[in-house]
C-alpha cells in the first residue's frame, strides 16, 4: 500500500524533495504537497486502489503523511459488515 502511495506521490505531487527521501510519518505538506496536488492525488489513489474517498473523510490531515494515507485506504479498502 505505502509503496502504491509512494509511487503516486512521485507522479503527480510535484514535491520539493525526492519522496524516496521522506519517511512515512513526514509532513507532505513541508514537502511542498500544494492544495492542487491534494486532488491528484485523491483522484490517482481512488483510481489506483479501487477505493472513493467520502466527503467527510477528505480533510488536509489526511494528506499530511504517507502513513494518514496508507491508514485511510487501508480502512476503506475493508469489507463494510451488512447492516
Amino acid at each position: 500500500m505505502k509503496t502504491t502511495i509512494r509511487e503516486i506521490l512521485s507522479e503527480v505531487a510535484r514535491l520539493d524533495v525526492s519522496v524516496d527521501s521522506l519517511d512515512d510519518d513526514a509532513d507532505l505538506y513541508e514537502a511542498g504537497l500544494t492544495s492542487v496536488a491534494t486532488v491528484h492525488m485523491m483522484l490517482a489513489i481512488e483510481n489506483a486502489l479501487g477505493v472513493e474517498m467520502p466527503d467527510n473523510m477528505i480533510q488536509r490531515e489526511l494528506f499530511r503523511s504517507i502513513n494518514s494515507l496508507a491508514a485511510a485506504a487501508e480502512t476503506l479498502r475493508q469489507p463494510r459488515e451488512a447492516a
